[in-house]
């Protein structure tokens, strides 16, 4: 049996009591809902376990001391991220990458009573006019603080939230518009795939890029495929994992894992095309060849891609090569334009996920029913696949109305008619003259 520890008077101390020898002191020691250890002191042992007394009921309360009044915004923010039980450790990272790159040194050393709705704008100004980040980025910056700061509203620490409405008059005042994705023309996207089909370097990610402008994946759920979520009999290929990249907190190290796709959605089966098929066809026999890719994931095994190390590449390599090919067609196009005398047709900046988008808008522009599109994009949402669906159908207006000109001829008919008609009646009153 342990030990009982007693003061110098002899009475028994408790778990976390302590009479220091020093000054004579008694200390008591916990561990904050952070995982910090903090210390009480006190001139007596009735005194200390008064302050213990107050200090549990404060933590039932969910109002401890060292969030009374003291708190900084990087002390709720981390206390709200240990709310967040249910989060993949992706998301995670991520989250913790953009608070601490953005706002850890700087805006959350801030006691957050002392936060006001001003000090939130000049803030947001100074990420976007100085640090010249993207409003995309500004709203994943405000999707933390907002919930942050909710958190000591709901504690009774703050009565109001400083962060609402600030993204909207941010929207309003800067000028500056979130950046929208677009897919690529069909043009381009001929263009695209016909330069690395027939490029002595690139031809061998003509495979992986037909896998994703002809399924419409996110680029870790291509990466996550297996041989064994395609079957060829249905020609399907089941969509039930996902392939994430990402830095570790602890550490500096990127490690691949496997999570469940981003959504509930996002599990689903995907039609599989002839093109999309003959791709695999080819990964399988180059394969059989120079050897199949044995990277263990989280249990996982049998990827499907695989790069020169035989392992599974990155979604951070993939965009650096769709990056460099963009810019070697380009440099190209543009001379050979020069030399044919015509317009050159320009690759933008794009991504994986522009790739994604592309192919929505080719099944948007060939699909009516919007709840086939949702089921094969995996969307949560049906107003995601709708925004799609209105940008892609906003282009097919003219070549609407004009095979409405062309199939419904009752327009000129009628034309015909009236005029026919204001000519007799035109005639009818000449003759009448004369």
């Amino acid at each position: 049996m342990a030990k009982v520890r007693k003061d110098l008077r002899g009475r028994s101390l408790r778990k976390g009591e302590v009479q220091r020898s020093s000054d004579k002191r008694y200390m008591y020691t916990y561990t904050d809902p952070m995982g910090r250890r903090k210390f009480i002191y006190a001139n007596d042992l009735t005194e200390l376990r008064e302050k213990e007394a107050k200090l549990m009921k404060d933590q039932l309360d969910g109002l401890d001391l060292y969030v009374a009044g003291k708190a900084s915004v990087n002390d709720t923010f981390d206390r709200y991220m240990s709310t967040k039980y249910n989060l993949r450790e992706s998301t995670r990272s991520s989250y913790f990458y953009t608070y601490d790159h953005y706002v850890r040194d700087t805006f959350g050393n801030k006691r957050i009573a002392e936060i006001k709705y001003s000090d939130v704008l000049q803030f947001y100004y100074y990420l976007l006019n100085e640090v010249k980040i993207s409003l995309g980025t500004l709203d994943t910056v405000h999707c933390l603080l907002h919930p942050t700061f909710q958190l000591a509203v709901r504690d009774e620490i703050i009565r109001n939230n400083p962060t609402d409405g600030v993204m909207k008059e941010i929207s309003r005042e800067s000028g500056k518009n979130r950046g929208i994705r677009h897919a690529l023309t069909v043009e381009q996207q001929r263009a695209f795939m016909e330069y690395i089909a027939n490029h002595p370097i690139y031809y061998h990610w003509w495979p992986m890029f037909t896998v994703l402008l002809g399924t419409g994946c996110r680029i870790g759920e291509a990466l996550g495929l297996r041989w064994q979520d395609l079957d060829y009999d249905r020609r399907t290929i089941s969509i039930n994992h996902s392939l994430s990249y990402y830095q570790k907190p602890e550490s500096n190290k990127s490690v691949l894992r496997i999570s469940k796709p981003k959504t509930e959605a996002g599990i689903r089966t995907i039609p599989m095309l002839d093109v999309v098929k003959d791709s695999f066809e080819m990964l399988y026999e180059e394969q059989l060849e120079n050897g199949f890719n044995e990277t263990e994931i989280d249990g996982m095994s049998g990827f499907i891609f695989c790069n020169r190390f035989g392992t599974v590449p990155n979604p951070q390599t993939v965009n650096h090569t769709i990056k460099r090919i963009a810019n070697s067609y380009n440099a190209d196009e543009v001379v050979r334009a020069k030399k044919e005398r015509r317009d050159p047709i320009i690759l933008p900046n794009f991504s994986c996920h522009h790739l994604r988008h592309t192919f929505c808008t080719r099944l948007c522009e060939n699909e009516t029913n919007l709840k086939v599109i949702q089921s094969i994009m995996g969307h949560r949402n049906i107003e995601t696949t709708m925004d799609i669906y209105a940008e892609a159908t906003e282009e097919k207006k003219q070549e609407s109305f004009e095979n409405l000109a062309t199939k419904l001829d009752v327009f000129e008919k009628c034309l015909v008619e009236r005029m026919t008609t204001i000519c007799l009646i035109y005639n009818k009153l000449t003759t009448k003259r004369t």
